[in-house]
């Protein structure tokens, strides 16, 4: 027999965070807007998903002065993922070094027609880029949000009850262990992926999704070894639509996947493509598990309602063309965490819709729609067709393209250019894309 269990909105004493953490005090600047003050209490939100996001939005509010209650239904669970993050995160979210597997210095780009670029010639010494495990990465996150004062709740939440008055709370139901529960709460933030029950309480609007497939494969030493610091993207018709495969090093095995959005039904005769690709590469390999989610393709038509934000993948933000989202989703946390701390004052006011759109979403698109819309483009020109790839490839073997490639993914701001390159670029461009068509003839 299920129970019941109902946690009003009262005082409850907070945890002390055992030190500072990121982000700097500095950052939680004070709004001008005076809202109505809380009395007695803190302002109470609840964090539903415990992934980079999440965890990147409940340190920030627990660090903040806001009662957190951080959810996530699998803590042991890991979503199957590149794993790749730019050099930049590891000093923005303090990412320890121990956590790296690997430090990719070489990549390769491999068109339909098996023409190999090398992609990493315009690193500089010491840059690379991280490849982890979300298990592990994931794991650092939540526990650094618990020592700031986040309460973790390992539970499932089924649905989020929207308040019956102007000001009323939001009713967070969960279950542990069959009982069922609910926590009343001010604001909610949904992090709890492209299938978010957050998102659909607030009918946030359907958008596409593709399919990620992955399968971790432990390989004989010396087929590891060529794997030491290289990560390789595959492009092609029998290995994907509209996306690439990768074959990217962990700690002592390699992630062999790819993915799709208008060919779903086929993702394993795509993921049989890729590994017929490397076959030589990874014969004598074991696979020891084996990985599916869904992966948003475009940010929802609605990521804030009323005092809920969307933040990571349950927003959308997961770039085309490079399919990169860990460092966004814990970008889009701490935005929306710090802005719920400015505009409440530091947990001691109320929030309403117009704070989180000021202060989270707003700032979000100044900084980062560009880049979506951008990459989206990309993906259209270039993944459309075996001849679009080819191009692709072609370009990447240019030292400038790779340059700007690099610096842009690196620190995720805008490379400075040269206006000449920038025209030879296009030109080279347009160029192998006739070459391409006329080959693929």
């Amino acid at each position: 027999m299920t129970t019941i269990q109902t946690l009003p909105l009262r005082p409850f004493p907070l945890k002390t965070p055992s030190k500072p953490l990121l982000p700097k005090p500095s950052l939680f600047k004070i709004t001008a807007r005076a809202n109505p003050p809380i009395s007695g209490r803190k302002l109470r939100a609840a964090v539903v998903g415990g992934g980079p996001a999440g965890s990147s939005a409940a340190e920030v509010l627990a660090r903040g002065g806001v009662e957190t209650f951080l959810f996530e239904r699998s803590p042991d669970a890991a979503k199957p993922c590149g794993g790749a993050i730019p050099l930049c995160m590891l000093d923005e979210f303090s990412i320890p070094p121990e956590l790296i597997d690997r430090k990719v210095t070489q990549m390769k780009i491999i068109s339909p027609s098996n023409l190999t670029v090398d992609f990493g010639k315009t690193l500089k010494p010491h840059e690379f880029i991280s490849m982890l495990r979300r298990e592990v990465l994931d794991s650092f996150l939540r526990s650094r949000a618990e020592s700031t004062g986040a309460t973790l709740v390992k539970s499932l939440v089924t649905n989020v009850e929207l308040p019956s008055s102007p000001g009323a709370p939001y009713v967070v139901h969960y279950a542990i262990d069959g009982s069922r529960r609910t926590l009343a709460v001010d604001v909610v933030v949904g992090a709890d992926g492209a299938n978010s029950r957050v998102a659909k309480s607030i009918n946030a609007g359907d958008y596409s999704c593709a399919i990620a497939f992955q399968e971790r494969i432990k390989l004989p030493d010396d087929k590891m070894g060529y794997y030491l610091n290289l990560a390789e993207m595959y492009v092609g018709n029998d290995v994907s639509p509209d996306f690439y495969a990768w074959v990217f090093p962990k700690c002592d095995h390699v992630a062999v996947g790819t993915g799709t959005i208008c060919s779903k039904k086929n993702i394993k005769l795509y993921q049989h493509g890729i590994r017929s690709r490397v076959k030589p590469k990874i014969e004598g390999g074991k696979v020891i598990k084996v990985e599916a989610h869904p992966i948003p393709e475009h940010p929802r038509p609605i990521r804030v309602r009323g005092r809920v934000a969307l933040v990571g993948d349950a927003a959308g933000y997961v770039t085309k063309c490079s399919g990169e989202g860990i460092y966004f989703a814990a970008k889009s946390g701490r935005m929306c965490g710090e802005g719920i701390v400015r505009a409440s004052e530091g947990g001691e006011r109320m929030i309403e819709e117009e704070d989180l759109r000021r202060e989270y979403l707003k700032e979000w698109d100044k900084k980062y729609i560009g880049t979506f819309r951008f990459l989206d483009a990309l993906q259209a020109v270039f993944y459309g067709s075996n001849a679009g790839r080819e191009a692709l490839v072609e370009l990447c073997g240019d030292e400038y393209v790779q340059r700007m490639t690099f610096e842009s993914y690196l620190y995720k701001k805008l490379a400075d250019g040269n206006r000449w390159e920038d025209a030879r670029m296009v030109a080279n461009t347009i160029g192998s894309f006739i070459r391409c068509k006329l080959l693929a003839k």
